[in-house]
């Protein structure tokens, strides 16, 4: 019996570590997140872009069936509203949705999707979704699922995030909360994940995971399938849960709750990073970022900037949060993540906003306009397109060459430049001061040769369009970053960046 006992508990500890784990390539290590792409222009941009810059994987905006709302003009949150589980969105239907799976996954690039367990609609007039369903949000009725009454908690508003049971068991802004403690209701959101499976993907982003009971979760991602072989992954695979869990410290609900099944999106991370570049904290003090500012451990936390979220000022973060509106803070930001080893990172993708409501560039009729593609690579028809930047693509890079790497030779000047190696494959400076430029000679840790700088450039036939930098047989090089240049930051790294040897 102890044997027995021993041997399932030893099962259940490999089963739930393997749903922390990306599912991605070993040459591949960041995700981005292409918020409110169609499924057609995600499909190319994985064959033309993500797959040769060496992103690991997509998450896409929520995939079934939502409430369509005209008032606002079809805003973005309308996703996060539920009609039915159908494969049915603004970004295409299921046959797109397969398609754009499966060509993602023959060059390597996994996908992520946006799942909403959590709740349905709140009361709307006249409520019917993408595909054309309808459904009585003020009686609790949605057929297409079908969902009744039963299905759901009492209604009730949150207001008492000091009460995990208020938080878990009400109404988040109005939503109709689903009892995930029933049999039925897990029936069918198991059958959901498990369709979402068969059509290849690698992992779930699980959307409010706060607002449900943890058990109830760890039950749910239990009973789904391991991922689908005829996509090229291995029998057995589990699929990959990251959960938002907003856990600012001071409330009652933890994001260790939750790490036993699973990642959890650090928001701390995002609002601290911002903070410190920001210059309200020394970045000198990044040297033990992570679990040694009370972040989750390593392996349990899921990272990011910015998200679609708090880039509009929701969820956590407030003013420290740094976006594309900031772009040289941003990519400073943006870089320090990809090159810092801590947590599974995600990059934004966003759509230029002026409100907070505001939904993707559209057509008269409502329909989601693809990005434009400008001859210098950016994007254009309303895309802003981060993980196209130079100063952000080239760092995704960076992040693959360094795997497996860990942080050594810190550098800095006591105040708000720093620098750091990540073995031997990679460097990188940062100069946050704002009116004192960085001329040191560091060490690289890098063989001797030059190399050229990845954020200011790239290497081009065998020449820097941007700086370069000559590493001596001591490894060390003089690295200079003026306060006046477009881009805070100066990374090299053993790979393609390199152009002689000494």
């Amino acid at each position: 019996m102890l044997w027995l006992s021993l041997t399932g508990l030893l099962v259940c500890v490999v089963f739930t570590h393997a749903q922390k784990d990306p599912n991605v390539r070993d040459d591949r290590s960041a995700i981005v997140h292409l918020f409110e792409w169609k499924f057609s222009d995600i499909a190319d941009e994985c064959e033309r872009f993500l797959a040769p810059s060496g992103y690991a994987g997509v998450q896409v905006s929520p995939v079934h069936e939502n409430l369509v709302i005209t008032s606002p003009d079809r805003p973005w949150w309308e996703r996060y509203q539920l009609v039915a589980y159908k494969i049915f969105s603004r970004s295409g239907d299921e046959n797109a949705f397969r398609d754009m799976v499966r060509r993602c996954n023959n060059v390597g690039v996994r996908i992520y999707v946006d799942i909403v367990l959590n709740h349905m609609t709140g009361n709307a007039a006249d409520a019917h979704g993408q595909a054309g369903d309808t459904a009585d949000p003020a009686n609790l009725q949605y057929p297409a699922v079908p969902y009744g009454p039963g299905d759901f908690h009492p209604q009730c508003a949150i207001d008492n995030y000091n009460d995990a049971s208020n938080v878990r068991n009400c109404e988040l802004v109005g939503l109709h909360d689903l009892d995930q403690s029933s049999s039925y209701v897990r029936g069918k959101m198991i059958e959901y994940l498990n369709h979402l499976v068969d059509c290849g993907i690698a992992g779930f982003r699980v959307d409010a995971a706060k607002h449900m009971w943890p058990a109830d979760l760890e039950y749910i991602y239990g009973q789904v399938n391991d991922l689908n072989t005829e996509h090229g992954f291995a029998s057995g695979t589990r699929p990959f849960f990251y959960q938002e869990v907003i856990d600012l410290g001071g409330e009652a609900i933890k994001g260790t709750e939750y790490t036993g099944f699973g990642r959890v999106t650090e928001f701390k991370y995002g609002a601290e990073l911002g903070n410190a570049f920001r210059g309200n904290n020394p970045i000198k003090y990044l040297v033990n970022f992570g679990p040694g500012w009370g972040f989750l451990p390593d392996g349990d936390a899921f990272v990011f900037v910015d998200n679609h979220d708090n880039q509009r000022g929701h969820g956590a973060g407030g003013d420290s949060i740094l976006t594309y509106k900031t772009p040289k803070l941003y990519k400073m930001a943006v870089a320090f993540m990809l090159a810092y080893p801590y947590g599974y990172p995600r990059v934004m993708s966003s759509f230029a906003f002026d409100n907070s409501d505001q939904g993707p560039p559209q057509d008269g009729n409502g329909n989601i306009v693809s990005p434009s593609i400008n001859s210098d690579g950016t994007c254009g028809n309303g895309w802003v397109c981060e993980h196209r930047w130079r100063q952000i693509f080239n760092m995704v890079g960076f992040r693959n060459v360094v795997a497996g790497t860990g942080l050594n030779d810190w550098w800095d000047d006591g105040n708000q430049q720093i620098a750091f190696c990540r073995g031997g494959k990679g460097f990188i400076a940062f100069n946050d001061e704002f009116n004192t430029d960085l001329k040191e000679t560091l060490q690289t840790c890098l063989p001797a040769g030059t190399y050229c700088d990845i954020i200011s450039g790239s290497k081009s036939n065998g020449s820097c369009t941007g700086k370069s930098v000559t590493v001596g047989s001591d490894g060390t090089g003089y690295i200079e970053i003026l306060t006046s240049e477009d881009d805070g930051v100066l990374a090299i790294h053993d790979d393609v960046s390199k152009m002689t040897h000494n």
